[in-house]
């Protein structure tokens, strides 16, 4: 039962929650007293979301004529060519995968290597390989 107190001043309240912490798969999981089992909103993660970024703006660096090609964009972020065009292909994510990252909502099994590793083109293919829930 949730229960308050004020201090002898009536300047501090303090409320206190009966609360239960569980392990679940190296998480700590907070379960209420009526049973239920809550957890704060998932987190980005955030190299993917890096990523993310990263890929989107180096397309538009190249769209719009500020790199010319992955290999002067390489050069001007003193990375590999090879390097670029992986991370450019992120820009290829189907919308519902990328906000699904952004959201922090991916499945714990998706790591960035996997997606710089390659993945299908086509957007349906998308998310049954990389969404697998």
């Amino acid at each position: 039962m949730t229960r308050a107190t004020v201090s002898a001043a009536g300047e501090t309240i303090t409320v206190h929650i009966p609360l239960t912490f569980r392990k679940r798969g190296g998480r700590k999981l907070v379960v209420t007293p009526d049973g239920a089992e809550w957890a704060p909103r998932p987190r980005g993660d955030n190299a993917m979301v890096k990523a993310l970024a990263r890929a989107f703006r180096w397309r538009r660096m190249l769209d719009t004529g500020v790199h010319g090609t992955l290999e002067d964009l390489a050069r001007a972020k003193d990375v590999h060519a090879t390097y670029v065009s992986r991370v450019l292909r992120l820009t290829l994510l189907a919308p519902e995968i990328v906000e699904t990252i952004l959201d922090g909502r991916q499945p714990a099994e998706l790591q960035l290597d996997d997606l710089l590793d390659g993945f299908p083109l086509q957007w349906h293919e998308q998310r049954p390989e990389l969404l697998q829930n």
